[in-house]
């Protein structure tokens, strides 16, 4: 599942996850899965047909992300991997960042960080230039919208609907998700 909230020059992507880290750090083996949160540049592109056509749109590299996961085989609603990467270098995220504020109450801290995005955007070491006004202020009037939906995915991930492996791949070597 995949959800894209765009604004000016800014999206929020939220897709669910299945993920098993091929070189995971100590305490952190086995899959995981939940919600990914990114925040992501859009780039529009020059019409390809008339004044009237679709415009062409690009969700293009993240600035941020949160990932909301829990291992498979623990205990739901522990966010035992939870986790954010404060910034990117291009496409790569950065460090995992463990925040016990994230892990005890995600929804609460992630509204928090999207009703700020210059912020998010300071701590992530990108340009305030990056965003328009219209970014700012769209992100903080539809972070509760966002906040929201990523609950109804975390809920859906604990029924088992969302966050699952692909049927097709083995899962120690699958890595699935939208993001």
């Amino acid at each position: 599942m995949l959800y894209l909230f765009g604004f000016d020059r800014i999206g929020v992507a939220v897709s669910d996850i299945y993920f098993v880290d091929p070189n995971p750090m100590k305490g952190q083996e086995g899959a995981e899965h939940g919600v990914r949160l990114e925040l992501r540049r859009l780039e529009p592109a020059e019409l390809k047909g008339s004044i009237y056509s679709a415009r062409p749109i690009t969700i293009d590299r993240p600035i941020w992300r949160v990932d909301l996961l829990e291992s498979v085989d623990g205990r739901p609603g522990s966010f035992d991997r939870t986790h954010h990467h404060p910034g990117t270098s291009g496409w790569e995220p950065g460090q995992r960042v463990f925040d016990r504020q994230l892990s005890a109450d995600p929804l609460a801290w992630l509204a928090e960080r999207l009703a700020d995005l210059e912020d998010v955007l300071d701590r992530a070491g990108a340009d305030r230039d990056e965003a328009s006004p219209a970014d700012v202020a769209g992100l903080r009037e539809r972070a509760p919208e966002i906040v929201e939906t990523v609950g109804r995915m975390l809920d859906g991930v604990r029924a088992g609907r969302l966050g699952t492996p692909p049927g097709a791949e083995p899962a120690t070597s699958v890595r699935a998700s939208w993001l």
